[in-house]
């Protein structure tokens, strides 16, 4: 067996948590400690009640297998005994006869079939005489080995109100050694987890040479093919029990005990479940309940125990358990039973218990002050004590994060706003990645169109430059006054135009450096402005928001940008408007702003802007190059262009606005 400091009999199957931290909630010991994403029983502080076990629905929670040290001590040629718990009946009665469940037992290899209801009866009659003899106060029973571990973990000091009478589990392995001989072995078979824990605990280890739970039984069963049909049914050997047959029921003790639990003295206080069972320890230890016999059971009686696979409701247990007492006792031999209480009335049913602290220190309001900011409460308000954490309050949780048994990511208000957290940044990394796609999409195929735009303006300028030259040398030779001086004139301006259109084919393939100077932005400004003939009946609106004199650009460039927009905006404005061109800065970025009052750009033209070719101009009035030419030296300047349009009258004032922000200082040099 292992250490008794580091034994545990309940495992976690990693691939089945959930981290539901239901196990923490229901877990009265706080035994469970959440690391690297899973749910892990702490050995030391664990009390073996194994409700984490019951409350697990995913099964991650299972009990710890001791089917082959039973096998062992099957096998090791010494006489062993099958030691019954009381509850038996809740677990098998449904299926099978009682003797046909020890027949099956026998089949094991079992020399002996025992009801530790006998031992209980024993331990039964300790407790009428430690109750008869006033010996009372403030006593805790100790017949539920969760209620033990509890109090030797947690409750250190209340060692000394622990009864000192060994559990039936204990006095039956010692009456049947007195009875079958001291090389007897026994093994134990219930409904309970923490009944392993106890037969390696200190004073009492090595008394209980294995522990069996009612599935582990029917496991072996299975395994060695052993059913009713195969089985030879017999009756439990002896001794049998009275009415310590009704220990697995609430109660039962005080009623095999022959102690009244009386509301008016409340000499005798019950309590039964993991919600009481601590309450009242603590009011015992406050001296609330006063010179009192404190009966617990951690489950509601032991026919609850996680170690059952039965799925029938608590009082069709009761009920299975009191019919088979009822029929026991119909038949129950009274002198045989006084004989053998008389027999082993000498016996040692004493029992030491030794602590386990497993009491964690405070920490100090600052610490706690410090993990509750951490986990972003921090005032009262921020404190929901919603228990989805595993605890009942919030510092309760800062606590066992100050002590390593859990993490702040398990409290489920932080975990939410840290996930709406991380959701804002990846939309944003998200819109900042489409963005980076759809521009280099977009420069796609601007090279694509570049190399063929190169591709044609080469081949067409020489033959337009031939057209254009012979049409000015016949234009020369023949009279002003003929009709062919006409159409000479319209084929000279046709080849004008399709020269310039080859101009801006060119211009749009070129690959351009980018030659950076330190310019004035209010020169920059009012040269771009010059440059354009603006119509009389636009308005000019000039509007310097900029705080810095310069800023780093390749002039000739950006003025081929700005003299582009204003061009576009004059064009949106045929019956006149107020132009305005602002500068401002954003950031260590400065902003060239073309507003118009035009007639704005319909939202279905909006995405294919700036494509090459593209144009909403009438035939001859626009090649559709110009903003794709304007955006490519933007993006070589590092810097982006933004539109805003309106063109519904009814949605407000019609017009756009083109806005440029290019870095003031793209080499990273400090500009005044």
């Amino acid at each position: 067996m292992e250490s008794k400091d580091t034994c545990c009999f309940v495992r976690t199957v990693p691939d089945r948590c959930r981290v539901c931290f239901t196990c923490v909630r229901e877990c009265p010991a706080k035994a469970i400690r959440i690391a690297d994403g899973q749910a892990q029983v702490v050995a030391e502080r664990c009390i073996g009640c194994g409700n984490c076990v019951q409350v697990c629905s995913q099964g991650a929670k299972q009990g710890v297998t001791t089917i082959h040290e039973v096998e062992s001590v099957l096998a090791s040629g010494q006489r062993v005994a099958a030691a019954l718990a009381p509850s038996f009946p809740a677990e098998f009665q449904a299926e099978v006869d009682f003797r046909v469940l020890v027949g099956m037992i026998r089949a094991l290899g079992f020399d002996f079939v025992t009801e530790v209801g006998f031992g209980a009866d024993l331990v039964a009659e300790r407790y009428r005489r430690l109750y008869a003899q006033g010996k009372r106060q403030g006593h805790i029973a100790s017949t539920c080995p969760a209620v033990v571990g509890f109090v030797q973990r947690y409750r250190p000091e209340m060692l000394g109100s622990l009864a000192p009478i060994a559990s039936p589990m204990i006095a039956m392995a010692r009456a049947l050694r007195h009875i079958y001989g001291p090389d007897l072995k026994v093994v134990f078979i219930g409904p309970c987890l923490g009944k392993k824990l106890e037969a390696v605990d200190g004073p009492v280890r090595g008394e209980i040479d294995a522990v069996l739970t009612f599935a582990e039984l029917r496991t072996m069963l299975a395994a060695r093919d052993i059913d009713a049909y195969n089985s030879v049914p017999t009756d439990f050997d002896p001794p049998h029990p009275n009415l310590g047959a009704l220990f697995s029921l609430s109660t039962g003790f005080l009623q095999a005990s022959g102690i009244s639990e009386d509301l008016v003295t409340n000499d005798v206080v019950a309590a039964y479940g993991r919600e009481r069972f601590n309450a009242a320890v603590e009011d015992l230890a406050r001296d609330s309940l006063g010179n009192t016999l404190l009966e617990i059971l951690f489950c509601n009686g032991c026919v609850m125990g996680p170690g059952l696979t039965t799925n029938e409701p608590l009082f069709q247990r009761r009920t299975r358990v009191s019919h088979y007492v009822r029929y026991r006792l119909s038949a129950f031999d009274k002198d045989e039973w006084n004989q053998k209480m008389d027999r082993l009335a000498g016996i040692d049913l004493g029992r030491e218990f030794e602590g386990r602290v497993q009491v964690l220190p405070s920490p100090s309001a600052v610490e706690i002050e410090a993990i509750m900011g951490r986990m972003g409460k921090t005032t009262d308000a921020d404190e929901l004590n919603c228990g989805a954490c595993g605890y009942h309050k919030c510092r309760e949780h800062a606590a066992a994060i100050h002590a390593g048994l859990a993490e702040s990511e398990m409290c489920l208000p932080y975990a939410i706003s840290q996930l709406e957290k991380t959701v804002s940044e990846l939309s944003v990394s998200n819109q900042q990645l489409r963005s980076t796609q759809e521009q280099l999409m977009h420069t796609e195929r601007l090279a694509s169109m570049g190399q063929l735009a190169a591709g044609i303006a080469h081949e067409l300028n020489n033959p337009l430059g031939v057209v254009l030259m012979y049409a000015h040398l016949v234009k020369d030779e023949i009279e002003k006054d003929s009709h062919l001086n006409k159409d000479l004139t319209v084929i000279a301006d046709q080849a004008d135009r399709c020269k310039r259109i080859v101009s801006d084919l060119l211009d749009f393939a070129r690959e351009n450096r980018v030659l950076l100077q330190c310019v004035s932005v209010d020169e920059f400004v009012e040269k771009a402005l010059a440059s354009v003939p603006i119509p009389e009946r636009i308005a000019v609106k000039v509007v310097r928001g900029h705080t810095h004199s310069f800023c780093e650009m390749d002039p000739e460039q950006l003025t081929q940008v700005m003299t582009n927009l204003i061009s576009n905006a004059c064009a949106a404005m045929e019956h006149g408007g107020e132009l305005t061109v602002e500068t401002r800065e954003h950031g260590d970025h400065l902003l060239f702003v073309v507003q118009d009052t035009g007639h704005g750009i319909k939202p279905e033209h909006m995405a294919r802007l700036f494509q090459p070719f593209f144009t909403t101009k009438q035939i001859g009035k626009g090649t559709g190059l110009g903003l794709s030419v304007a955006y490519g030296i933007v993006k070589m300047h590092r810097g982006a262009v933004t539109v805003e349009s309106n063109a519904d009258p009814l949605s407000g004032p019609t017009g756009t606005k083109f806005t440029v922000a290019i870095p003031r200082s793209p080499r990273g040099e400090r500009l005044e």
